[in-house]
Formats: C-alpha cells, sequence, structure tokens
C-alpha cells in the first residue's frame, strides 16, 4: 500500500516520458517526475520518497524532503493567503494548505506558525491545522514521572511554555525552570516532573533530584576545560549570571560544584572555581 503524507520504499518498474513509474508490492502505482529521476537507476531499483497530492489532485512522488509528513508538527512559513486560506511552505513545489477554520489565529504572509499536519478525510487531501490541541491528549498518559520525552515548545503563558510531550500530550514548562532561551518550534529533551491532578504534566528541561547533579557537574568540568581551568563563578554570584553562563540554576550551581569538590577535582576560591 502507498501511503499518502508518508516516506515510501517503492520500487521502479517503468520508465515514461514524463518520469519513472514506482510501485508498492501490492502493484500500486504512482509517478515520478522527471525532475526527481536520479541520475543513474535501473529497473527494479528501489527507492524512498514523498507520496502527496499534486495540484489535479492525483498521487504524485518526491525525492524532496518535506518540512513536515502525516501526524507531525513543525513551524512552518506563511507564503500566501487567498479568499480559501493560507498556503504554507513545507519544502515542496506545491505549498501545504491552511482553511481560515483550521488557524487559531489568523495567519499572514511572511509569518511563522507551529502546526499539525492531517488527512482531510472528505477531500483525501494532506491539510495543515495550527489548532494543534485538537491533536493532543492527556486523559490516558503514555508516560510516567522522571520518563525522559521528547519535546516540541508551543506557545507561552503566563506561568511558563507550553510544550508538545512525545508528540501525544502537553506539558507546562514553568518559568522559574527555563534557562535557555526557548522558541516556539524547538525540539528539545525534557523530564517528566510532576503529574498533576486531571493528568497534568510539569516538564522539567533538565534531570529531578539527584539525577540533575551528575550532567550539571558534567557541564561544569567542560567549562572549566574550555576556559583554562577557571570559572569567576562562586556560590556568591548573581543567579542570572549563573544562568547565563551555564544555563542552569543556582540550586543546581551549588549542588553540582559541591560534588566537584568532594570529589577532589575542583578548588573554590573566593574570585572564583579551580580545576585541578
Amino acid at each position: 500500500m502507498i501511503h499518502l503524507g508518508q516516506t515510501n520504499t517503492l520500487e521502479i518498474i517503468r520508465e515514461a516520458v514524463q518520469g519513472l513509474y514506482i510501485a508498492d508490492e501490492e502493484g500500486n502505482e504512482v509517478l515520478l517526475p522527471n525532475r526527481y529521476v536520479p541520475e543513474a537507476f535501473k529497473i527494479w531499483d528501489k527507492i524512498d520518497v514523498f507520496v502527496y497530492l499534486d495540484n489535479e489532485e492525483r498521487l504524485v512522488a518526491t525525492t524532496d524532503k518535506p518540512y513536515i509528513k502525516l501526524h507531525d508538527f513543525a513551524l512552518l512559513r506563511c507564503n500566501q493567503v487567498t479568499d480559501y486560506g493560507a498556503f504554507l511552505d513545507w519544502g515542496l513545489v506545491k505549498e501545504l494548505f491552511c482553511p481560515f477554520k483550521e488557524q487559531a489565529f489568523k495567519m499572514k504572509p511572511g509569518g511563522w506558525y507551529l502546526v499539525y499536519c492531517y488527512l482531510d478525510e472528505k477531500t483525501n487531501r494532506l491539510v495543515a491545522t495550527s489548532k494543534t490541541n485538537n491533536f493532543l491528549d492527556n486523559k490516558n498518559l503514555t508516560v510516567n514521572e522522571f520518563d525522559e520525552v521528547d519535546l516540541i515548545v508551543s506557545h507561552p503563558s503566563e506561568i511558563g511554555m507550553n510544550v508538545i510531550v512525545n508528540k501525544v500530550h502537553t506539558g507546562l514548562i514553568y518559568k522559574d525552570s527555563i534557562f535557555k532561551d526557548l522558541s516556539i518550534g524547538d525540539r528539545l529533551k525534557g523530564i517528566v516532573k510532576k503529574i498533576r491532578p486531571g493528568n497534568k504534566l510539569d516538564i522539567s528541561l533538565g534531570q529531578i533530584g539527584y539525577r540533575n547533579i551528575e550532567p550539571n557537574a558534567d557541564l561544569i568540568m567542560h567549562e572549566l576545560h574550555d576556559n583554562g581551568g577557571y570559572l569567576n563563578l562562586t556560590d556568591k554570584s548573581d543567579p542570572e549570571t549563573i544562568k547565563d553562563a551555564l544555563q542552569m540554576s543556582k540550586k543546581n550551581f551549588k549542588k553540582a560544584v559541591g560534588t566537584l569538590y568532594k570529589q577532589r577535582l575542583i578548588e573554590i576560591k573566593e574570585d572564583g572555581i579551580y580545576l585541578l
């Protein structure tokens, strides 16, 4: 079966004026236009292609890699807005359509928007929506406390930054847990810090408790090596100074420094930390 909106591994079965016809194991065919035909190929070779609908609503294959696939999230640029909706750049010749009804906020040309790609069952077309929460669910959690998770930064709130967790759930990183600049669409790792009533997920960008000490200590060691064995930081340094230098809280900094000191890897003086 050829999967619309996904990467398919298909077999070259014949050459035509307009390109190559490639097929799946069941004999379903799709055209790979001339612009994507590799310089060297043989009949029965297999090739990885992305399949979508062309301007005439016919299945077509491409070797270009889109910025988003079916059932995925991505930050895309709006190229144009018409009477029908917005058209987004997803890395392919034909733009990805986002109807007005699927826009959380009215899209404007040149703007960047976090969207989800789904299949419109009425038209059988791939469509984008910026109403991403409609495709996320915390009713049945697939994560536990202290699990490492994949995050996509969604949108800011008054108390922190909302994130998409494992492309399935919603979560929140509180302001006091953010020690680096975050932008909508950023992808990064995190930890489930706490599961609150209602299956609300509190997310941390670092590891929790004692698990946080080792990576932070490792980071300080790397910084010491990169700076000639000295860091102009102490337990009296301003929290913002520590945050700017190491992307960690003062509390975690002090824990990590204490660990390194006990291991006799550093020396602490009034003007900073020295590598032993």
